[in-house]
Protein backbone atom coordinates (compact mmCIF):
# COMPACT_ATOMS: atom_id res chain seq x y z
CA UNK A 1 0.00 0.00 0.00
CA UNK A 2 2.91 2.27 0.33
CA UNK A 3 4.31 1.79 -2.86
CA UNK A 4 1.16 2.50 -4.25
CA UNK A 5 0.80 5.90 -2.20
CA UNK A 6 3.94 6.31 -2.87
CA UNK A 7 3.81 6.24 -7.06
CA UNK A 8 0.56 7.68 -6.79
CA UNK A 9 1.98 10.64 -5.10
CA UNK A 10 4.91 10.77 -7.94
CA UNK A 11 2.55 10.54 -10.82
CA UNK A 12 0.50 13.30 -9.85
CA UNK A 13 3.75 15.51 -8.84
CA UNK A 14 4.55 14.54 -12.19
CA UNK A 15 1.78 15.37 -14.19
CA UNK A 16 0.99 18.67 -12.32
CA UNK A 17 4.69 19.79 -13.40
CA UNK A 18 4.17 18.81 -16.67
CA UNK A 19 0.70 20.93 -16.75
CA UNK A 20 2.33 23.58 -15.30
CA UNK A 21 4.74 24.07 -18.43
CA UNK A 22 1.52 24.10 -20.65
CA UNK A 23 1.10 28.03 -21.12
CA UNK A 24 -0.53 30.01 -24.05
CA UNK A 25 1.38 30.51 -27.14
CA UNK A 26 4.05 27.79 -25.75
CA UNK A 27 5.24 25.16 -28.54
CA UNK A 28 4.28 21.46 -27.35
CA UNK A 29 4.88 18.02 -29.29
CA UNK A 30 2.28 15.19 -29.72
CA UNK A 31 3.88 12.35 -27.18
CA UNK A 32 0.95 9.79 -28.57
CA UNK A 33 0.23 7.80 -31.51
CA UNK A 34 -2.49 10.12 -33.03
CA UNK A 35 -4.71 12.38 -31.73
CA UNK A 36 -8.74 13.68 -32.42
CA UNK A 37 -8.53 18.03 -32.32
CA UNK A 38 -12.17 18.52 -31.29
CA UNK A 39 -14.47 21.57 -31.66
CA UNK A 40 -14.80 22.00 -28.37
CA UNK A 41 -13.16 20.55 -24.57
CA UNK A 42 -16.48 17.40 -24.44
CA UNK A 43 -15.32 14.36 -25.34
CA UNK A 44 -17.96 14.14 -28.33
CA UNK A 45 -17.15 17.06 -29.80
CA UNK A 46 -17.20 16.67 -33.25
CA UNK A 47 -13.51 16.14 -34.36
CA UNK A 48 -11.79 18.72 -36.85
CA UNK A 49 -8.62 16.71 -37.61
CA UNK A 50 -5.91 14.55 -36.14
CA UNK A 51 -2.48 15.15 -35.43
CA UNK A 52 0.70 12.46 -35.05
CA UNK A 53 3.52 11.41 -32.65
CA UNK A 54 6.04 14.55 -32.92
CA UNK A 55 4.18 17.00 -34.36
CA UNK A 56 4.71 20.42 -33.19
CA UNK A 57 1.87 22.69 -32.12
CA UNK A 58 1.36 26.16 -30.39
CA UNK A 59 -1.26 26.36 -27.70
CA UNK A 60 -3.93 28.99 -28.25
CA UNK A 61 -5.73 28.83 -24.64
CA UNK A 62 -6.01 26.55 -22.18
CA UNK A 63 -8.93 25.45 -19.81
CA UNK A 64 -8.54 23.13 -16.78
CA UNK A 65 -6.73 19.75 -18.37
CA UNK A 66 -7.65 20.95 -21.97
CA UNK A 67 -5.69 23.20 -24.08
CA UNK A 68 -6.68 24.76 -28.02
CA UNK A 69 -3.82 23.96 -30.42
CA UNK A 70 -2.61 25.26 -33.79
CA UNK A 71 -0.75 23.03 -35.81
CA UNK A 72 2.86 24.16 -36.70
CA UNK A 73 2.40 22.12 -40.30
CA UNK A 74 -0.86 22.89 -40.75
CA UNK A 75 -1.56 26.13 -39.54
CA UNK A 76 -5.60 25.88 -40.18
CA UNK A 77 -5.73 23.29 -38.11
CA UNK A 78 -6.78 23.91 -34.73
CA UNK A 79 -8.92 22.03 -32.07
CA UNK A 80 -9.10 20.86 -28.38
CA UNK A 81 -7.41 17.79 -26.41
CA UNK A 82 -6.26 16.87 -23.39
CA UNK A 83 -2.82 18.56 -22.35
CA UNK A 84 -1.87 15.22 -21.11
CA UNK A 85 -1.15 14.35 -24.83
CA UNK A 86 1.44 16.58 -25.16
CA UNK A 87 5.43 16.95 -24.26
CA UNK A 88 7.31 20.30 -24.19
CA UNK A 89 10.61 17.53 -25.16
CA UNK A 90 10.68 17.98 -29.16
CA UNK A 91 10.46 13.96 -30.46
CA UNK A 92 12.23 12.75 -33.43
CA UNK A 93 10.56 10.17 -35.44
CA UNK A 94 10.89 8.43 -39.05
CA UNK A 95 14.13 6.32 -38.48
CA UNK A 96 13.85 1.95 -37.63
CA UNK A 97 15.73 3.14 -34.47
CA UNK A 98 13.02 5.13 -32.70
CA UNK A 99 10.69 4.19 -30.06
CA UNK A 100 7.61 3.26 -30.74
CA UNK A 101 4.86 5.53 -29.38
CA UNK A 102 3.75 2.96 -26.77
CA UNK A 103 7.67 3.05 -25.21
CA UNK A 104 7.41 6.65 -25.55
CA UNK A 105 4.13 7.42 -24.03
CA UNK A 106 5.54 4.14 -21.22
CA UNK A 107 8.98 6.11 -20.46
CA UNK A 108 7.56 9.39 -20.27
CA UNK A 109 5.87 8.06 -16.82
CA UNK A 110 8.80 6.39 -15.99
CA UNK A 111 8.15 2.59 -17.38
CA UNK A 112 11.25 0.89 -19.34
CA UNK A 113 11.36 -2.48 -20.63
CA UNK A 114 13.90 -3.01 -17.28
CA UNK A 115 10.95 -1.98 -15.13
CA UNK A 116 8.74 -4.08 -17.43
CA UNK A 117 11.15 -7.15 -17.12
CA UNK A 118 11.22 -6.84 -13.19
CA UNK A 119 7.64 -6.65 -12.80
CA UNK A 120 7.01 -9.82 -14.76
CA UNK A 121 9.90 -11.59 -12.60
CA UNK A 122 8.57 -10.97 -9.30
CA UNK A 123 4.89 -11.37 -10.43
CA UNK A 124 5.52 -14.54 -13.21
CA UNK A 125 1.72 -15.01 -12.94
CA UNK A 126 0.62 -12.41 -14.41
CA UNK A 127 -0.86 -12.58 -18.45
CA UNK A 128 1.11 -9.81 -20.22
CA UNK A 129 -0.33 -11.42 -23.18
CA UNK A 130 -3.73 -10.79 -22.20
CA UNK A 131 -2.78 -7.56 -21.20
CA UNK A 132 -1.32 -6.67 -24.88
CA UNK A 133 -4.43 -8.04 -26.75
CA UNK A 134 -6.54 -5.35 -24.40
CA UNK A 135 -4.62 -2.61 -25.51
CA UNK A 136 -5.56 -3.51 -29.34
CA UNK A 137 -9.39 -3.20 -28.38
CA UNK A 138 -10.62 -0.07 -29.86
CA UNK A 139 -14.07 1.37 -30.21
CA UNK A 140 -15.05 4.32 -31.77
CA UNK A 141 -16.96 7.28 -30.96
CA UNK A 142 -19.96 6.39 -32.60
CA UNK A 143 -20.22 3.03 -30.97
CA UNK A 144 -19.46 4.45 -27.34
CA UNK A 145 -21.93 7.42 -27.54
CA UNK A 146 -25.01 4.84 -28.63
CA UNK A 147 -23.63 2.36 -25.66
CA UNK A 148 -24.30 5.36 -23.26
CA UNK A 149 -27.26 6.37 -25.14
CA UNK A 150 -28.87 3.22 -25.13
CA UNK A 151 -27.73 2.30 -21.45
CA UNK A 152 -29.07 6.10 -20.34
CA UNK A 153 -25.85 6.77 -18.91
CA UNK A 154 -24.61 10.43 -18.48
CA UNK A 155 -21.49 11.48 -20.28
CA UNK A 156 -19.90 13.97 -17.47
CA UNK A 157 -19.80 16.78 -20.13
Amino acid sequence: MKRFLTILCLTLFVTGFAAAQVRVGGTLYVSVKTISLKAGTGFFSGTKGTLNLGDQVTVIQISGKNVEVRSVRNTSLTGWTSSGNFTTKQIVTGTSSTATAKEVALAGKGFNQDVEQSYRNQQRNLNYADVDRVETITVSETDLKRFLDEGRLKTGE
